[in-house]
C-alpha cells in the first residue's frame, strides 16, 4: 500500500482509504442552467468530485452558480491562462486542474499558488500524451511513461519550488497498456494521490472495456485515490460504470449480480431475467451478491457463496439462500419472490 500524502479538496480527503469517484460537466460552458442540471444530476447519481471546464473568465461565472446547488467538491479545468486559475480561486472552486508550466513565468504561477494557498485549495497536474513538453518528446521519441511521469514531475516541482504541495497528479493516455505502466512508475517516484483514468476511452462499449482493465489494474495494485471513466456518452453513465469496477474489485458495497452464460440445458429466458433483476436492484444499498442461474441441476451449487439467488427450470425457479433452496416458483414470479427474500436479508 501506497504512503500517500493525504490532500483534501472540498469535504473529500484523498489519502487512499476511500476510493472517490469523479466525472465531468460536457454541457457548453455559456450554458450555466444546464451545467448546473447536469452537476445536480451526476451528483445524484453517485458522483463525488465534479470537475467543469473554465475557458474562459467569463465562464468563471459557473462556479458559484453550480455551488450553490450540490454539496460535493466541484474542480475547475483550467488551461494557460493564470487570470481564470485566481478569479476561480476567489469564486471558491474546491480544487484547480492547471499545469504550472504551461502559464508564463514565474510571477504568475506564484500568484496562482499564493491563491490557492490562502484557500487551502489543491492543485491537480494533468499530463497526458498529448500534451508533453517539446524537449522532453525530443528525449524519448515518443510519449513513454517515463517520459508523462518526467513531465507530471516536472510541474510538480515548480510548485514545490515555491513551497506548494497540495497536489493530485493524473498521467492518462488513451493506451491502457501506456496508461497502467506510467502510474505504476509515478507511485514510485512520488507520494502524491494519484487521479486515475483512460482519456479517450472512446464510446460506451470500448471505454467500459478499457477503464476496466486500466483502472482496475491499478486499483488492484493498491494506486490510485480518485477516478474517473471517460465515456463518449452522458456523464451519468461514466458513475455508473466506475461503481461497477469498483464493486467488482471490493472497493465499494452495493449488490453485485453473478449470472450464468447459459448453455444446452438452460429451460428459462435466463437473459431476460438476468436483465429483470439487474433493474430491480438499481437502487438497493446492501451489500449482498444475488446469484441468476439457469439450470437447477448446477445452479444453486455453483452459486453457493451468493447471498441469495435464483436457479431457472423448464418454466419454474428455485429461490434458494446460500446453496439451499427456499422455494419455487412460477417463472412469471421470479423476480418478486427473489425480493421478497431480498428485503428479509
Amino acid at each position: 500500500m501506497r504512503n500517500v500524502k493525504p490532500v483534501k479538496v472540498g469535504n473529500c480527503v484523498l489519502d487512499g482509504k476511500h476510493i472517490y469517484i469523479q466525472s465531468m460537466l460536457n454541457v457548453p460552458a455559456e450554458n450555466v442552467e444546464g451545467n448546473v442540471a447536469q452537476a445536480v444530476a451526476l451528483e445524484k447519481a453517485g458522483c463525488e468530485i465534479i470537475r467543469t471546464a473554465v475557458p474562459n473568465l467569463e465562464a468563471v461565472r459557473l462556479i458559484p452558480a453550480i455551488k450553490e446547488k450540490i454539496n460535493i467538491p466541484l474542480v475547475a479545468d483550467i488551461h494557460f491562462d493564470y487570470r481564470i486559475a485566481l478569479a476561480a480561486a476567489e469564486a471558491g472552486v474546491d480544487k484547480i486542474r492547471i499545469n504550472p508550466g504551461n502559464i508564463g513565468d514565474l510571477k504568475r504561477v506564484q500568484a496562482v499558488v499564493d491563491a490557492c494557498q490562502k484557500r487551502h485549495i489543491p492543485i491537480r497536474i494533468g499530463v497526458n500524451s498529448g500534451s508533453l513538453e517539446k524537449e522532453i518528446l525530443a528525449k524519448y521519441g515518443s510519449p513513454t511513461p517515463e517520459a508523462l511521469v518526467e513531465s507530471a514531475l516536472g510541474h510538480a516541482k515548480i510548485l514545490e519550488d515555491l513551497d506548494f504541495t497540495d497536489i493530485v497528479i493524473s498521467i492518462k493516455s488513451s493506451d491502457v497498456n501506456r496508461m497502467i505502466d506510467s502510474y505504476r512508475l509515478a507511485a514510485e517516484k512520488c507520494n502524491y494521490p494519484l487521479h486515475l483514468g483512460v482519456t479517450e476511452a472512446g464510446t460506451e462499449r470500448m471505454g467500459l472495456i478499457k477503464s476496466a482493465i486500466g483502472i482496475g489494474s491499478l486499483l488492484h495494485d493498491g494506486i490510485g485515490e480518485t477516478i474517473r471513466v471517460s465515456l463518449t456518452d452522458d456523464p451519468a453513465r461514466e458513475i455508473a460504470a466506475a461503481k461497477d469496477i469498483l464493486k467488482s474489485i471490493g472497493k465499494r458495497g452495493g449488490v453485485q449480480i453473478v449470472s450464468c452464460p447459459t448453455c444446452g440445458r438452460t429451460k428459462i429466458d435466463l437473459v431476460g431475467l438476468a436483465k429483470q433483476v439487474e433493474e430491480a436492484v438499481k437502487d438497493v444499498e446492501k451489500d449482498v451478491k444475488i446469484a441468476v442461474m439457469g439450470c437447477v441441476v448446477n445452479g444453486p451449487g455453483e452459486a453457493r457463496e451468493a447471498d441469495i439467488g435464483v436457479a431457472g427450470g423448464d418454466g419454474i425457479g428455485l429461490i434458494f439462500k446460500h446453496g439451499e433452496t427456499l422455494k419455487r416458483v412460477p417463472e412469471d414470479q421470479i423476480v418478486p419472490a427473489l425480493m421478497e427474500e431480498l428485503a428479509k436479508l
